[in-house]
């Protein structure tokens, strides 16, 4: 492990172009198997809930699984930090695996206590499916970073498709064998994070993150070239413009023992790109989920219980098409016109998206079209943070940033569900917009705010 963070500049460089296709491709394939596993547990698990605990702690249950998702970043980045990203990944998808076991426990036993705490663990197939959008940029070429990470949110397009069809079948498949309704889908949860694990522990092989350390440390001028005046960049700024060139790559910054959040939140303070990059992917999930989670309740008050359902469906689907579906071409956008130029496109579609939800009334048409807006406003603000975040940070303690980055997303997500609710019920969903709509304020401001002469900036 040591030789392969810190081996010496005279040795072989590697053919990075074969490494990262080899590595997009393996990617691409567990982020699907992953993706099909997270959304079958995601579709029956209210239900489920509701069935053991009641309908008021449904939505509580579902919260665990967003939470849990947001706290395990912090462990997994930890290990990414020290190891590597392999075995980060195979850790966060063991322990989806195994939360998805203990629902199938806490559903054959109808234990409260142990549902919650399999649908906490469960969070962990979400969080090795965020952490692998990293994973793809570790050594992608600067002008490509946007296009290959977005390739990697696209493929859990066809995992969210599938996975309605494979929960079903799940559901027979396992009621034959003994186990009760709407457990099954769980255990198929579980046999796809195992599988997705066991892959990645056996191919993805070289590391990326250690590779990229390994060629950034080849690439560091000597200790006497590098700059240390006051307001000099630091170790891992990129340059105005976002190439990376020898003489300026990151400096690769063997993470140090202990470095957790602490370490990352003051390497983010020192960087206006990286505070950025953080509050574009956290603002764009609060807006999301905020508006996302009271809109079947919102056509469930103005349609009967037969219609419900389906209206829902075809609405949730055209949203998760809007965040999924188009990422390739805002990965595009994103290396074409700029990070910060994506990330305020995408808070205008936000904000689009809010004005045409919240004054949709009951109809229905125009609601869905909201929804599209929403999904490609989160698609935009995503993308484009997490590929600013991940330039603009040194490779050493890359992980830590990330995970910092994925837990303030997860928990805003998880306090914007919650809150949601309490605003629905107390004023309805046109003033939920509306407060939404007033959360990207600040994230505005941020990417307008002028970037002060020599710092770290991506885009200067």
């Amino acid at each position: 492990m040591a030789t392969d963070l810190t081996a010496p500049g005279t040795a072989a460089r590697p053919d990075i172009t074969s490494i990262q296709r080899r590595t997009l491709r393996l990617l691409f394939t567990t982020q699907i198997v992953g993706g099909v596993g997270v959304t079958i547990g995601i579709a029956v698990g209210a239900l489920l809930a509701a069935r053991i605990a009641g309908t008021a702690m449904a939505g509580v249950a579902q919260s665990a699984a967003v939470v849990g998702a947001a706290l395990l970043a912090v462990p997994v980045t930890r290990i990414m930090a020290r190891h590597g990203r392999r075995p980060g990944l195979v850790v966060a998808y063991t322990v989806g695996a195994v939360g998805g076991v203990l629902v199938v426990l806490a559903a054959v036993t109808r234990w409260v206590p142990l549902l919650f705490l399999g649908m906490l663990l469960f969070g962990g197939g979400t969080a090795a499916n965020l952490q692998a959008r990293y994973t793809a940029v570790d050594l992608a070429e600067p002008a490509r970073r946007g296009r290959q990470l977005s390739l990697i949110v696209w493929a859990t397009t066809i995992g969210a498709v599938a996975a309605p069809n494979f929960a079903a079948l799940a559901d027979r498949i396992t009621t034959g064998w003994g186990l009760p309704p709407l457990a099954g889908p769980f255990a198929f949860s579980s046999v796809a994070f195992v599988l997705a694990a066991l892959v990645l522990l056996g191919l993805l092989r070289p590391d990326p993150l250690l590779t990229a350390r390994r060629l950034a440390a080849a690439d560091t001028p000597p200790a006497g070239d590098v700059p240390t005046a006051a307001g000099a960049p630091l170790a891992g700024d990129v340059p105005a413009g976002g190439g990376v060139t020898p003489a300026t790559a990151p400096v690769a910054v063997r993470a140090p023992r202990g470095a957790g959040m602490r370490l990352a939140w003051s390497v983010v303070r020192e960087r206006p790109a990286a505070r950025l990059g953080i509050a574009a992917v956290a603002v764009g999930h609060l807006v999301m989920v905020a508006v996302m989670a009271m809109t079947p309740v919102r056509l469930g008050e103005s349609h009967a219980d037969a219609d419900v359902l389906r209206l829902v469906g075809i609405v949730l689907s055209l949203h998760i098409a809007g965040m999924y579906a188009f990422s390739p071409v805002v990965g595009w956008l994103t290396d074409r016109l700029g990070r910060r130029a994506v990330i305020l496109g995408g808070v205008g579609l936000l904000l689009a998206a809010c004005a045409v939800a919240g004054t949709a009334g009951h109809h229905t048409p125009r609601l869905s079209v909201g929804l599209v807006l929403l999904g490609l406003g989160w698609s935009g603000t995503m993308v484009a943070g997490s590929t600013l975040l991940s330039e603009s940070v040194p490779t050493g303690v890359r992980p830590s940033v990330q995970g910092l980055a994925d837990l303030i997303m997860g928990l805003a997500g998880a306090g914007a569900a919650v809150a949601s609710g309490f605003v629905m019920q107390s004023a309805g969903y046109p003033v939920l917009t509306l407060l939404a709509a007033v959360a990207v304020v600040p994230l505005v401001a941020l990417a307008l705010r002028p970037v002060p002469t020599g710092a770290p900036d991506e885009e200067g």
